[in-house]
């Protein structure tokens, strides 16, 4: 299919790739992409560029983010959906219901065979060319691994905000991750003073009676607690805020938390279009070693974050609970899959050492200062390793920077050609 939208040509391309790249006579699932180009530009001329999303579990943006428009002006952009998201067959509570195993399922759906579906829609659009890829967030360390295991697909990487540690463990992330998510909380407290007893009004309500979502759900106090996830995104940081405005209203029996909130709330906490995110977010992480619901257990060490007594609600960030399986809806299903998935240990390497110290294609890499999602110490010791690879550290741009800013991907590009 082809078609037309805000000034860009779209053409469509669906093919299947095994599920299991190592039995490729097993079966088989569809992997979708769609190819934006330039309709002032002759397309067969240009190099293809491939982006890969964050997440795990994000398919490609469905919108126009800030970078598009100045890529087409120099490649074919191809946004490929992520095996399991968007158009690529989906993995949910729904399609995963029908399968004996959903967890042996799902170990097939990790960065190593993203990689290899990204090398059979190479060759479908590409034939044997290089091409450049754009790794953002969980895309990046995808990246990384293409590095590791198909160099020869690649003519030049650029990452933003997504250089995985190549050998720490889930404990060893979330150790860092959650000092670096009560800084955001500060950050937030600056900037809105007044959010504070807001927030902790909004817990004694949730604490006091039950509170139910549109969806019918229940609404927690622990679960309210995760919409810090957004603290590390520039464009959604103030998106508690406006939900915190609006929070109450004047009911029957006295104030009460209004439709409004909670309606923001619910598409905010509600994993329903990413339960990919839930499902493998810690495994991402995961090399010979279960995950073992490493960010449940490393909170235990910051009770900053308990909401007992009347001090301040912190507001934790990229963490998965195993009590998320037991409250959304979207998730409840898949509660033995995920205990499953968090105690497999055979989990096999993503990265391989030698050859990204030997690397030879050109890397570009945004490493943000204060990025609350990827820690700064190990995103630059896994720049160190990456033999070439040309790092960009700013305090200027947050997590999210690469679809705001159009100046990222040119200074990039820059980095990457000089």
């Amino acid at each position: 299919m082809i078609y037309r939208h805000s000034g860009l040509v779209f053409t469509e391309h669906t093919l299947t790739v095994p599920l299991d790249h190592a039995d490729p006579g097993g079966r088989r699932i569809e992997l979708f992409a769609r190819e934006v180009t330039a309709p002032d530009l002759p397309a067969a001329d240009l190099p293809f560029l491939l982006y890969l999303e964050g997440g795990p579990g994000h398919s490609a943006p469905r919108h126009l983010p800030a970078w598009l428009r100045r890529a087409t002006r120099e490649y074919r952009v191809v946004l490929m959906d992520q095996r399991g998201t968007g158009r690529s067959t989906p993995a949910t509570r729904q399609t995963l219901a029908g399968l004996d195993d959903p967890a042996g399922h799902l170990r097939h759906f990790r960065a190593d065979a993203i990689v290899a579906d990204a090398e059979l829609l190479r060759a479908h659009l590409a034939g044997d060319r290089p091409w450049t890829v754009l790794g953002q967030s969980f895309g990046g360390f995808c990246a990384v691994t293409y590095l590791s295991r198909a160099p020869e697909g690649l003519r030049e990487v650029l990452i933003t905000g997504g250089l995985p540690p190549l050998e720490a463990s889930a404990e060893d992330v979330y150790r860092a991750a959650y000092p670096r998510v009560l800084a955001h909380n500060e950050r937030y407290a600056e900037r809105y003073p007044d959010d504070a007893p807001a927030a902790r009004r909004v817990v004694d309500a949730l604490c006091e009676r039950d509170v139910r979502l549109p969806g019918g759900d229940r609404l927690t106090p622990r679960r309210f607690q995760t919409l810090g996830i957004h603290f590390g995104a520039e464009s959604r940081f103030d998106a508690l805020h406006h939900l915190l405005a609006e929070a109450f209203v004047d009911g029957p029996g006295g104030k009460e938390l209004s439709d409004a909130f909670l309606r923001g709330v619910d598409a905010a906490v509600s994993f329903a279009t990413q339960p990919l995110y839930a499902l493998m977010h810690e495994s991402v992480y995961c090399q010979g070693r279960a995950s073992g619901w490493a960010a449940h257990r490393v909170r235990a060490e910051f009770p900053e974050f308990d909401l007992d007594g009347d001090g301040p609600v912190r507001f934790t960030g990229e963490m998965i609970y195993p009590w998320l399986f037991d409250e959304d809806p979207a998730l409840i299903p898949l509660a033995g899959c995920a205990r499953e998935l968090a105690s497999r240990t055979d989990w096999p390497a993503l990265y391989d050492a030698d050859r990204l110290a030997g690397n030879t294609v050109p890397v570009a890499a945004l490493i943000c200062y204060d990025d609350m999602y990827v820690d700064r110490e190990m995103s630059l010791a896994t720049a160190a390793a990456i033999r070439g690879l040309r790092p960009w550290i700013t305090n200027e741009h947050a997590h999210d920077a690469l679809g705001i800013r159009e100046t990222v991907f040119e200074r990039l590009l820059t980095l990457v050609r000089r």
